[in-house]
């Protein structure tokens, strides 16, 4: 299986890095912004980078876009996965286009309403997971995980 793993650096990387145990015996690549953190953490890994800031910007949502059609012909992921932020919209629907799953994982900080990424990908999501039982509230089809951390 092959797996995209595609996140703003910071909390959001970390989220998806402590998924390890999952993704480290799979073929993967990884979207997110050349930051020093993102070069830190992932300095062994294929990695791809993002246009930033991403949150409510318009002209890097439209880069972002052409990027993931880009990185997503070349690659052909069977799933992407994201915890956020906004770099994930154009990834998953692209990527839903081409054939992807997707799975969305909404950040652990948000017990009772939604981030604006959950509610741009969740109506795509193939398996949307969240980390508090209160957030099925917010997102009915939602499977709760329980924390990842």
């Amino acid at each position: 299986m092959k797996v995209c793993l595609v996140g703003s650096s910071g909390g959001h990387l970390t989220h998806l890095y402590l998924l390890k145990k999952f993704w480290s015996k799979e073929d993967r690549f990884w979207v997110t912004f050349d930051k020093e953190d993102a070069r830190s953490i992932l300095k062994n890994e294929k990695m791809y980078n993002c246009y930033f800031p991403t949150n409510r910007n318009i002209k890097n949502l439209i880069k972002n876009t052409f990027l993931a059609i880009k990185i997503l012909r070349r690659e052909k992921p069977d799933v992407i996965i994201s915890s956020g932020a906004a770099v994930a919209v154009p990834f998953f629907y692209i990527g839903k286009l081409m054939g992807a799953k997707t799975v969305y994982i909404e950040v652990f900080d948000r017990m009772d309403r939604p981030t604006l990424t959950g509610k741009l990908v969740y109506p795509i999501t193939d398996l949307f997971v969240v980390q508090w039982e209160e957030m099925k509230k917010v997102y009915p089809k939602a499977v709760n995980l329980g924390g990842i951390f």
